[in-house]
């Protein structure tokens, strides 16, 4: 069941718009704690526009740091190579930046993963699996139907020691 909803999900941000998976990306970050505000994120996510980032977002509610981030809503079958991430790192040297989160809905090559492991800045790569893997972990897109509670009997509370 939750690969079929992760395959639900991720079909429908490509089955949406450039700027619904900018929105899909701020959700989820706010979701995970960064930016501070979703008004906060929002603002500074898809306005960069140039240096090579799609936008930028605060790593904590006091801004302390800034986490760079790249967007690509890809299919399937189009990877994400070295090159860009060399292009995003590129980018992040330019910004003085040492932080960066690579976004897509595909997939990285190995030569790419292998690059990103072996940089002095940091850049996580998230892949359309973990992206959905984080969205469901995180209740973005996705809401709870039904769950189901069973108890059993706790030794401890009846123990007299």
């Amino acid at each position: 069941m939750q690969s079929a909803l992760r395959a639900d999900l991720l079909q429908r941000i490509l089955d949406n718009s450039p700027t619904f998976f900018e929105r899909v990306i701020v959700d989820l970050l706010v979701a995970m704690g960064y930016g501070g505000s979703h008004e906060n994120a929002a603002q500074r996510l898809g306005k960069s526009g140039d240096g090579g980032v799609d936008g930028v977002i605060d790593e904590d509610r006091l801004g302390l740091d800034r986490i760079y981030i790249q967007a690509k809503r890809y299919a399937a079958h189009v990877g994400v190579g070295r090159s860009e991430i060399q292009g995003f790192v590129g980018s992040l040297v330019g910004f003085g930046a040492t932080k960066g989160v690579f976004v897509t809905t595909s997939s990285f090559s190995a030569n790419a993963v292998a690059y990103a492991k072996h940089l002095p800045q940091r850049v996580i790569l998230i892949d359309g699996q973990r992206l959905t893997e984080l969205m469901v972990e995180h209740d973005v897109g996705v809401r709870l139907d039904r769950a189901i509670a069973i108890k059993k009997l706790d030794e401890d509370f009846f123990s007299e020691e």
